[in-house]
């Protein structure tokens, strides 16, 4: 990809989903692009929304939430821009969650949920998420440990457990899983994660139907296409849009 500037970036990505979708046949409507705008200033986003982008991905709340408020200040009214919660949220900052995304993609404990349920409710709303799963088993990764969920007994009730709990909480959505897919040279050997979570995300909406598993957020720049080939909804990608990311606040 040669593409210099963004809006050509932002094409581009547009066409490979679509020939992702195609080759997996899938309709390209089905699949979400999530613009990872972590450490971009907001003038880069509005030249993203200029673009045609609606949706993008934060990882730290408090990096986010002054870029949202300068965002919506200068979108024209109705303008539809979808904010997503896609990094880890410690405890003590989930206060800025809630008042600010559409969309949780990083709920990875039942004590998170706990919170933002609480949170949630004061704020008279309902919470949209998604549930982590760390199906790769890498110590660097945060979410479930879901490794091995389809052969362990232990692991499998004590996933179903914290999913039975969570359902349970007022001012919380269900609407799928997230995962972070191992960082690997061959896009193909990401590809066992993306299976597992979806077969995964199968089996809990077979036990629990009262939710909306209708969400897989999996794949980023390097490995969308394959994520896309085993049913990702929502693909988060970054640099193959913005380029290398700054250095880091904080």
């Amino acid at each position: 990809m040669e593409e210099s500037t963004l809006a050509g970036r932002v094409a581009w990505v547009q066409t490979q989903i679509a020939e992702a979708c195609r080759a997996a046949g899938r309709s390209p409507g089905e699949v979400t692009l999530v613009a990872v705008t972590k450490t971009h200033p907001v003038e880069t986003i509005l030249e993203a929304v200029a673009a045609g982008l609606t949706d993008f991905g934060e990882n730290r709340p408090e990096e986010a939430v002054g870029k949202i408020d300068a965002i919506d200040a200068r979108q024209p009214p109705g303008t539809p821009v979808r904010w997503h919660m896609i990094g880890h949220v410690q405890s003590r900052k989930a206060r800025l969650v809630v008042p600010h995304f559409d969309l949780v993609h990083s709920v990875d404990s039942v004590k998170l949920a706990a919170k933002l349920s609480r949170l949630a409710q004061e704020a008279d709303r309902t919470l949209d998420v998604l549930l982590e799963m760390n199906v790769g088993g890498e110590v660097s990764k945060s979410g479930w440990a879901a490794v091995g969920w389809d052969q362990s007994v232990t692991v499998r009730e004590s996933l179903w457990n914290d999913i039975r709990s969570i359902l349970a909480m007022p001012g919380l959505c269900i609407h799928g899983l997230m995962t972070v897919a191992p960082l690997v040279e061959d896009p193909e050997l990401a590809r066992p994660a993306f299976v597992s979570l979806r077969r995964l995300r199968d089996a809990l909406r077979g036990d629990f139907p009262q939710a909306d598993w209708d969400h897989l957020s999996m794949g980023m720049s390097d490995d969308y296409a394959v994520a896309i080939s085993e049913g990702a909804t929502l693909v988060r990608i970054g640099r193959a849009i913005f380029g290398p990311r700054r250095v880091e606040i904080g």
